[in-house]
């Protein structure tokens, strides 16, 4: 990833900066082109996070805050009116015995939990002996 962030700045950067290099002198030892590269290295490590961070908060941002309004506005609406015209009562109806089986459940649970809890002990000890 970092190696395709170096290529894009490479060519986003140098061939306009090539375009100048027509009008100035030339590098003439390698030693010029590697200070060239630092320079366009140094300049795209600071403008790409601001450039990235304007796109982000111009056109990516206004995008998906638009889709979820939209989404919110009409398919969410109708979800929660199909829910309480459809789902709402049935839970009104079946809340009796819902409430019953819940009872019958924490029962069970006091019950058994004891026992869990005696057996768990027991293996325990026999792992320590």
């Amino acid at each position: 990833m970092k190696n395709l962030i170096l290529f894009l700045i490479f060519t986003g950067l140098l061939f306009p900066s090539l375009s100048f290099s027509q009008q100035a002198d030339l590098p003439e030892n390698p030693g010029e082109v590697k200070i060239l590269w630092e320079k366009v290295l140094k300049i795209g490590e600071t403008e790409i996070p601001r450039i990235a961070k304007k796109i982000w908060e111009e056109q990516v941002l206004p995008i998906w805050q638009g889709m979820y309004r939209w989404a919110k506005d009409h398919i969410w609406t109708r979800f929660y009116s199909w829910f309480q015209k459809v789902i709402s009562p049935e839970i009104e109806k079946r809340k009796p015995q819902i409430k019953e089986e819940f009872e019958k459940e924490k029962e069970e649970a006091r019950q058994e939990i004891p026992k869990v809890g005696k057996s768990l002990w027991e293996k325990f000890k026999e792992i320590i002996r």
